[in-house]
């Protein structure tokens, strides 16, 4: 049980605890801040700002 990564332990939460509505608001938390890693120190950076 202590080698169970944080993904596993979560969607094990989720089945355990019937709170399937948490799984899209942490997918889009997770892709905003992949966006805003990836795109801190590239080119593509002022294309994003734009749609915001």
């Amino acid at each position: 049980m202590a080698n169970q990564s944080i993904v596993t332990e979560f969607w094990e939460f989720l089945k355990a605890r019937k709170r399937y509505w948490l799984l899209p608001i942490v997918l889009v938390l997770f892709l905003f801040g992949a966006l805003i890693i990836f795109t801190e120190s590239s080119a593509i950076a002022p294309f994003i700002y734009t749609l915001f």
